[in-house]
């Protein structure tokens, strides 16, 4: 198409499928330039695909769009491609290498449900990337240097002086609870013994020691998601490649009131920032500018943050940085992941006071399941804020959107079960001369490689998931509407739903969630009956 027009060419989707597959509006863009008006524009172009009938069955101009319709030999061939090649629709091959970090959270203490939103974001862009052929990395920035570490081995000692030893102890304002540390500090006892929660001047060993359990929790969690990481880099072992840095940044530092200052503003931002306090230590935007800089040494042609919201004002100083630090700080992306409010049967969600009065991430797991958990972050833009009733995700019903989708494809495996033809026979049929019903089916279902470039270009996750529930509604109204076991097409219908699992399944494998095969008995009831 771009070849034709020698340009982009947008294409749009109509809602009303009589009027073709795709349509442009091209020849708007073109009138001014050619000096005529859009509708004579658009029948000079539509009469310019007359000889072209190998992808488009018509091509037609209506009030100045272009409509186009896809031939059935093209819709036939590329999922007969898809079939013979299911390991490698949608893929594509490309070149570029992308850092991504997300989730970056301080290893102070379990993830919460904050925490699971950016988790679910970024996985599945990296998966979305993968299925690309991007050279992507998965990065998780351990923040451990710092007062948050430092408070970590406080809050463990107190916590084990108040519970296990039984003592009085006077609480400070700022420190970490929730029942993690129980384990934490029996643990702390096997290695240490109980002299260290008494010894304020070990409490740093303490919490050096305490972060890498604390790490294992949150890793578990992850993995609980279905989320796993390349890399993992520790804010710590960065600042022995301190001055080196500072050197680096050149004009873009300096010292007043006894403070280390980055010259941000001129670069955009509100105001210069402190890098070091007057007491020498670093503010956590140090470990940044360190951090960065070791990102951009390592070579990648593109870099891609998932902060939370809070953090938006953060961007320009960190741009500011890098643009010291001497490079494009164009090549450096920082997405956002809003904020989460949960409900549970449309009231709010208790916050577990053995959790330290946040809602784990974990938790949430147990009570819907990963999938669940997985498929709710995802199905909305990440830079708005979502809320969600539990109790919608636990109904085995068509209210339940990852549910019907899971539905969807296990319907399919169901409907193979009947059939007594075999699936080479299935395979070798033409999917030619299907009705229009089916054919807008199978056109759906090679929508797929589309919505995985769009979803990954746009940063926009949730048009796979979008996706998914529309080709899902498609399946259960044909299912409905059209009998296919004993139908004189048979092997053909059988084949077109194929296309449609083959979809469902590599659609809900990016969101990281498993295709369900068969439905319990009790499922299916509930669905019929729903």
């Amino acid at each position: 198409m771009r070849e034709k027009f020698s340009r982009d060419v947008v294409l749009e989707k109509p809602k009303d499928r009589s009027f073709g597959h795709f349509a442009t509006p091209i020849a708007f863009s073109l009138a001014k330039e050619l000096r005529k008006s859009p509708m004579i524009i658009a029948e000079e172009l539509a009469s310019s695909f007359d000889d072209d009938t190998t992808v488009f069955s018509s091509v037609e101009s209506v009030k100045g769009y272009l409509n186009f319709r896809l031939s059935e030999n093209f819709l036939a061939e590329y999922a007969e491609w898809a079939l013979s090649n299911p390991d490698d629709f949608g893929k594509q091959e490309n070149k570029q290498k992308v850092l991504l970090e997300f989730v970056s959270a301080n290893p102070t203490g379990p993830l919460h449900i904050g925490h699971a939103r950016g988790a679910v974001y970024g996985d599945t862009l990296y998966r979305l990337a993968k299925h690309l052929g991007y050279d992507i990395t998965a990065e998780y920035y351990v923040n451990d240097a710092g007062n948050q570490i430092d408070l970590l081995g406080l809050s463990i000692a107190l916590y084990a002086r108040e519970n296990i030893l039984k003592e009085t102890v006077e609480y400070p304002e700022s420190y970490y609870r929730g029942e993690y540390l129980e384990g934490l500090a029996k643990e702390a006892i096997e290695k240490f013994g109980k002299e260290i929660f008494s010894d304020a001047s070990r409490y740093k060993e303490l919490a050096l020691w305490a972060k890498d359990g604390v790490m294992d929790i949150v890793v578990t969690s992850l993995a609980d998601l279905n989320i796993h990481f390349d890399t993992f880099v520790n804010e710590s072992s960065l600042y022995q490649d301190w001055d080196r840095v500072m050197e680096k940044m050149g004009d873009g530092i300096y010292t007043k009131e006894d403070k280390v200052w980055i010259a941000s503003e001129a670069k955009g931002d509100d105001n210069d920032r402190v890098v070091v306090r007057e007491d020498g230590r670093p503010t956590y935007l140090a470990g940044d500018i360190v951090y960065h800089n070791q990102k951009f040494e390592r070579g990648y042609d593109h870099y891609i943050n998932i902060w939370g919201a809070d953090h938006h004002g953060y961007i320009p100083r960190v741009n500011a940085a890098v643009e010291y630090l001497g490079y494009d700080s164009k090549k450096l992306e920082t997405l956002l992941a809003q904020m989460v409010s949960l409900l549970k049967n449309g009231e709010p969600y208790k916050m577990s006071k053995r959790a330290g009065n946040v809602i784990l991430m974990s938790d949430i797991i147990d009570e819907i399941g990963g999938d669940a958990l997985r498929f709710i972050f995802a199905s909305k833009k990440s830079d708005t804020a979502l809320e969600f009733d539990l109790a919608e995700f636990k109904k085995q019903d068509s209210s339940n959107p990852i549910f019907y989708i899971q539905y969807a494809h296990a319907r399919i495996n169901t409907i193979f079960s009947k059939s007594c033809i075999a699936k080479e026979e299935i395979l070798a049929s033409s999917l030619k001369g299907l009705d229009e019903n089916a054919n807008n089916l199978l056109f759906d279902a090679l929508l797929l490689p589309e919505i995985i470039e769009d979803a990954f270009n746009s940063r926009q996750v949730q048009k796979l998931t979008d996706y998914l529930k529309s080709l899902a509604a498609a399946l259960h109204k044909f299912y409905y509407d059209c009998r296919i076991i004993g139908n004189d097409d048979e092997a053909k219908l059988l084949k077109l739903i194929t296309m449609v699992a083959l979809s469902l399944k590599t659609g809900l494998s990016i969101l990281g969630i498993e295709a369900i095969e068969k439905m319990t008995r009790e499922d299916e009831e509930m669905q019929e009956d729903g």
